[in-house]
């Protein structure tokens, strides 16, 4: 099965955009680490201490954290010394290999997969995390890549949401199929995947409500629009892609957690790192959930909602 990248290789503004959408995440994380060596000359065990408080305090995670110390600790009685100017690249080693998730959860973080047509992708989360932005500049860019889309708005119960999908529709030039406002979501859902499949579009991108506040409700919903995508297309959805803002911190790992329960997710977007010292989120949720980041959002151009690459991301933090 062949599977195709989506954005191809960064052009020179994405990397750069990249690098100053993390900026505030890696000056937080190294004026720390900077602390924790100061005046020392090799890693011993207050270091490692301080190293684990220093990336607590970046939102990696407790968990993700702890792993990270445990392999430096493995490092540190395996060489018996390591001096602090090893300790960068070490960090990088390990937080990559935590990144490195493909083989375990038997998924690829760098493309969709357009042999099936049309590809549908459910996306969900609470709302103001950044979703249906999100979905307008996947929207955009897939356009631009040659590939036809079809857009659901099957978030049905905030008008806002319905208008704000509108405006994408029209700036990315793609169809958008919704319903008045209360109407059934998975009737949306059945109509927009009904239209992709007999118009031979290559993608379909479906909105849905990010309510929280009552579970039984929100996991029904989803279960239903589910269903009714599989029986126009087999298989349907093909990605379920939960948007976080990552710079919520810790509230992005409940909100995870949260919709893990719910539905099958298969992909994250992590949105709005540029305004965040909060990046570490990245590397906890993708960790901690065996989930792949799939987009990373580091500025509001359509371009800065980006291909997630593990490596491209650690360099970025590590430079």
């Amino acid at each position: 099965m062949a599977l195709f990248g989506l954005f191809g290789s960064k052009s020179k503004e994405e990397k750069r955009a990249l690098e100053e959408g993390l900026e505030k995440t890696k000056s937080g994380i190294f004026d720390r680490l900077a602390r924790a060596v100061a005046g020392k000359s090799k890693v011993d065990d207050s270091i490692l201490d301080s190293i684990e408080e220093a990336l607590i305090a970046s939102d990696i995670g407790v968990e993700t954290t702890l792993r990270i110390i445990e392999k430096l600790e493995e490092r540190v009685a395996k060489d018996k010394f390591m001096n602090t100017s090893e300790l960068n690249s070490i960090l990088k080693g390990v937080i990559e290999q935590l990144l490195d998730i493909r083989d375990n959860v038997g998924a690829t973080p760098d493309a969709f997969d357009f042999s099936k047509k049309p590809y549908v992708v459910m996306v969900v989360g609470v709302n103001g995390v950044g979703k249906t932005t999100t979905i307008g500049k996947l929207a955009a860019r897939l356009r631009e890549s040659g590939k036809s889309v079809v857009l659901g708005a099957a978030d049905t119960f905030r008008a806002a949401a319905v208008e704000q999908l509108v405006i994408w529709s029209e700036r990315a030039g793609v169809p958008i199929i919704k319903q008045k406002m209360g109407a059934d979501p998975a009737s949306v859902a059945f109509d927009a995947v009904s239209s992709a499949k007999s118009t031979g579009a290559d993608v379909v991108l479906i909105d849905t409500a990010g309510r929280l506040h009552n579970k039984v409700n929100l996991m029904n919903e989803l279960t239903k629009i589910r269903n009714v995508m599989g029986k126009v297309v087999p298989g349907a959805p093909h990605e379920v892609l939960l948007v976080l803002d990552g710079s919520t911190g810790q509230n992005a790992y409940q909100q995870a957690k949260e919709f893990t329960k719910a539905t099958e997710v298969t992909a994250l977007a992590v949105t709005k790192l540029d305004g965040t010292a909060k990046g570490g989120v990245v590397i906890g949720i993708s960790d901690q959930f065996g989930i792949p980041v799939k987009f990373i959002g580091v500025g509001e151009k359509i371009e800065d909602l980006q291909l997630f690459d593990k490596k491209e991301f650690v360099e970025s933090l590590f430079e």
